[in-house]
């Protein structure tokens, strides 16, 4: 046993270290910001959770800011100069279940905030704490199954409510169009590119895939498109796990091809495995795909100015539109729902929208044009939302 910690101890960089943390029915009852070194880590152990701290750990100062982002509980090594992870002590090969991307929108926001706040770059002044969610909990359901949105954010809104972390990191298309009462939203970082990209090892486009053919996806959003203009294909939809899970299965033959967010594949350096990136009018985004979010408590002033000095207007604007119209609709992951929104070269906000039935044998689409300006971007979205309601009529989603 000494043996295996003298080994795990060597593989953990300086400034990563595990602890302990209690979890029931997949909720967060605790996230353990002890200071003292656990006795240590063993490779076996099950429900543990990793704080990163943004630089060689001092035990016996506090944090300035804790920022809470989501990922698995298994013990990781961290690139942080890289924003990879790599898990350890598990099979050979396998990838496991953690939130690599998850991290590395974490780090974004740590640099961005050392970036704009010298005095953030201090030692130990940010800590990163990875919370397991449920989403990333159960793997062997489709999400719609489970519960849809909130699956991976439930959590770590919880952990920051109870004051266990200062801010919260979430993909915006994870986030529920409510937000829990006493959080804000203030930040939206830069948008990343918000188109789908198609990857296969025997097929450089969605075209080239002969008749039959399996595609991987969680998304109802992806399948539904792809079977409206590739009815010949078909589609596995309990497609989950990270992205290198799923490029793994890719590898060993399990579909002949996946879709994947290029801005995860981006920012985590992985556009390599990328065949084809698909256009907007081939392939509609998620609403606020590509978009991160940070989260504070509502009275925490501080940190509210902290994320308000990171904060992307374009990009927050955008993300309100395209929630909008997703409201309107009442969205979940069990309807096929896609939105857009951007600044045209005039400066104006052009938004698109779609539903879709599951089977993508009806899909309707509409667009709206006006002011790049919070209140019009508000009212296009919504109003793009109940005309496409009304077009769809009652039992639409059902087919």
């Amino acid at each position: 046993m000494e043996s295996t910690a003298a080994l795990n101890r060597a593989l953990l960089p300086p400034n990563t270290r595990p602890l302990s943390s209690s979890f029931s029915n997949g909720s967060l009852s605790a996230l353990g910001f002890c200071c003292r070194t656990p006795s240590g880590p063993h490779l076996n152990q099950s429900k543990r959770m990793v704080v990163t701290r943004a630089s060689v750990a001092v035990e016996t100062k506090l944090a300035v800011i804790r920022i809470g982002t989501r990922g698995r509980d298994q013990l990781m090594e961290v690139d942080q100069e890289h924003c990879l992870n790599v898990q350890i002590g598990r099979k050979s090969h396998n990838y496991g279940t953690s939130s690599p991307l998850a991290l590395a929108q974490a780090y974004e926001t740590r640099a961005k905030l050392i970036a704009t706040h010298t005095e953030l770059a201090e030692e130990g002044a940010i800590e990163i704490v990875v919370i397991k969610t449920t989403g990333d909990a159960i793997l062997n359901k489709p999400l719609a199954d489970i519960g849809g949105k909130g699956l991976f954010t439930k959590e770590i809104d919880d952990a920051l409510l109870n004051s266990e972390v200062d801010i919260a990191v979430h993909s915006m298309k994870d986030v529920p169009t409510y937000l829990p009462e006493k959080t804000i939203l203030p930040c939206n970082l830069p948008r990343e590119d918000v188109r789908d990209a198609f990857i296969s090892l025997t097929a450089s486009s969605l075209a080239e895939l002969p008749a039959g053919s399996t595609v991987g996806t969680t998304s109802l959003r992806r399948k539904s498109q792809l079977l409206h203009k590739y009815p010949l294909l078909k589609v596995v939809e309990n497609f989950r796990g990270n992205v290198q899970t799923r490029l793994k299965k890719l590898h060993n033959k399990e579909v002949q091809g996946t879709l994947l967010a290029l801005a995860g594949l981006k920012r985590l350096n992985m556009t390599e495995n990328v065949s084809s990136i698909l256009s907007i009018d081939e392939m509609l985004p998620a609403v606020a795909q590509g978009a991160i979010g940070i989260a504070c408590r509502s009275d925490d002033d501080k940190m509210a100015n902290y994320l308000a000095s990171l904060n992307h207007e374009e990009t927050r604007l955008a993300v309100a539109c395209e929630r909008a119209f997703l409201l309107t609709l009442d969205g979940s992951c069990r309807t096929p729902i896609a939105g857009y929104a951007r600044r045209d070269e005039d400066g104006n906000c052009i938004f698109r929208g779609l539903v879709a039935s599951p089977d993508g044998k009806q899909v309707l689409e509409t667009s709206r044009k006006g002011p790049f300006a919070f209140e019009d971007m508000i009212l296009m979205g919504k109003d793009a939302g109940q005309e496409l309601l009304s077009r769809a009529g009652s039992g639409f989603f059902d087919s």
